[in-house]
C-alpha cells in the first residue's frame, strides 16, 4: 500500500475531541463521533468497493491492538481475501460452539443408552448441575481453561473428595467429546495425570475411605431370626442376599432362569456384575430353598404390589423398620468377610471369589476361576449355619 502509516500517537488518540476519521495510515482510522464516542475502522478497497470494517471501540481496543488488527486485514486483503468475509466465516463457526452446558446435556443424552444403570444419566445430571453449572455453563467449550476447572474443583475437593472426583472426570469426558468434534483443541484442562495432579492432592490423601455399615457378625444370628419371621418380598430379598454375600443389584434382578437347581447354583450374567464378568453362586440349603419356592414367578423378588423389581430402597426401608437404619445393605457383605476372615480356615481368595471381587492378577485369576466353585460350597454353607442357627 506504501502508504505512511503509525501517523497519529497515544496522546492525540486520548485527546483528539474534533469528530469524524482520524487516519494512522494503512487503511486505519480512529472515528469520533458527534458525542465524543471513539472506535476503530479500517477502511480498504477490494473487488472495486470499499467496504468499512470496524474494530472496535476505543475503551477496549487499544492503538497498539488497533494497529495489529488492521495489519492483519491488510494481509487478507493483500492475499485476496476480504476480512469481512472472514470474520463473517468465524462468526458462523464460532455460533456452532456450544457452552459446557449445552455440551454436557448432549453428551448426557447420547451416551445414556449404553449405560446399564439407569440412574447413572441422573447423576451426572444432578453433579454436573450443581457444581460445575455455575462455574462452566455459559462458558463456550473452546474458552474453558485449567482456572475454570479449578474454580469448581478447590471449593468441593477436600470435603467432598468423592464426589469431586466425579464431577473432574464427567467434566474431563464432555471436553474430551467436544474435542474429538472439532468444538475445541488443545489439552483437556480437567485431565488428572501430568496436570490437575500437580496442583491439587491426590484424594486418597484428603479423605478416608469409609466402608459400609456392618453388623458385627456375632449380632447376625439373631438379626436373621428376627428378620426370617417377617413376611414381605423385601424381608426374602434381603435374607435371600445375606445368605448368597451378593450386591442389592444382583438380587433385584434375579429371575428364575439364572437359578440351577440341580446343580444348586445362581449364575449372575455379566451385564448384572459390577466388574462385568458372569459370577456363579454355589447357594447353600436356604438359599437354594427361597429360590425354589419362587421358581415359577418373573423375578425372584418382585414388588409386593407390582409385578416389577423392587426398588434400590426397599431392603433399606426395612433395615430402619426393623430398628437397623445404622446398618446398609452392603455393609452385610462386610460382615461376611469380616466372619470368614476371622473365624474360619477358609483361604483369603475364597472368600474374595464369593463376594465376586476382581483378581488383579491375570494369570492368578484365569487358574482360580475353575477351582474355587467347590471351596465356596463349602463356604456358603457354614455362612448359612452361622446366619440360622436352626439349620
Amino acid at each position: 500500500m506504501g502508504l505512511k502509516i503509525n501517523r497519529l500517537t497515544a496522546r492525540r488518540v486520548a485527546t483528539i475531541t474534533e469528530p469524524g476519521y482520524h487516519p494512522d495510515g494503512g487503511g486505519l482510522y480512529l472515528q469520533v463521533t458527534a458525542s465524543g464516542a471513539k472506535s476503530w475502522v479500517f477502511r480498504y478497497r477490494f473487488e472495486g468497493k470499499r467496504p468499512e470494517m470496524g474494530l472496535g471501540p476505543l475503551h477496549v481496543i487499544g492503538l497498539v491492538e488497533a494497529r495489529e488488527a488492521a495489519g492483519a486485514a491488510r494481509k487478507m486483503v493483500q492475499a485476496g481475501q476480504d476480512p469481512l468475509a472472514g470474520r463473517r466465516a468465524a462468526a458462523i463457526a464460532t455460533s456452532s460452539i456450544p457452552t459446557f452446558w449445552e455440551a454436557a446435556v448432549t453428551y448426557i443424552a447420547e451416551r445414556q443408552p449404553g449405560w446399564t444403570n439407569p440412574k447413572h444419566a441422573g447423576q451426572w445430571t444432578s453433579t454436573l448441575e450443581t457444581y460445575a453449572r455455575p462455574v462452566l455453563g455459559d462458558l463456550r467449550v473452546d474458552r474453558i481453561e485449567t482456572e475454570h476447572v479449578l474454580a469448581v474443583l478447590r471449593p468441593i475437593w477436600t470435603t467432598k473428595t468423592e464426589t469431586a472426583s466425579r464431577v473432574r472426570q464427567r467434566i474431563e469426558a464432555v471436553l474430551d467429546a467436544v474435542t474429538v468434534q472439532k468444538k475445541r483443541s488443545g489439552e483437556n484442562p480437567a485431565r488428572w495425570r501430568g496436570h490437575l495432579a500437580v496442583i491439587l492432592p491426590k484424594p486418597t490423601a484428603v479423605t478416608k475411605v469409609e466402608n459400609f455399615a456392618a453388623l458385627p457378625y456375632a449380632q447376625l444370628p439373631p438379626f436373621m431370626a428376627a428378620l426370617r419371621s417377617r413376611h414381605g418380598e423385601a424381608a426374602r430379598a434381603l435374607e435371600f442376599t445375606i445368605l448368597t454375600a451378593a450386591r442389592t443389584g444382583m438380587t433385584l434382578g434375579a429371575v428364575p432362569g439364572e437359578i440351577d437347581l440341580t446343580a444348586g447354583t445362581w449364575t449372575v450374567p455379566a451385564d448384572r456384575m459390577k466388574a462385568k464378568v458372569e459370577h456363579t453362586v454355589p447357594l447353600s440349603r436356604p438359599a437354594l430353598a427361597l429360590a425354589q419356592s419362587r421358581m415359577k414367578q418373573d423375578l425372584l423378588f418382585p414388588n409386593d404390589l407390582r409385578n416389577e423389581p423392587l426398588s434400590e430402597n426397599a431392603m433399606l426401608a426395612l433395615l430402619k423398620r426393623m430398628g437397623f437404619g445404622h446398618v446398609t445393605v452392603h455393609g452385610f457383605r462386610s460382615t461376611f468377610k469380616d466372619w470368614a476372615s476371622e473365624t474360619t480356615d477358609f483361604p483369603d481368595d475364597v472368600s474374595e471369589a464369593a463376594l465376586a471381587h476382581r483378581i488383579r492378577d491375570k494369570a492368578k485369576a484365569a487358574y482360580k476361576r475353575g477351582t474355587l466353585l467347590e471351596k465356596r460350597r463349602s463356604l456358603m454353607e457354614a455362612w448359612a449355619k452361622h446366619c440360622v442357627k436352626d439349620l
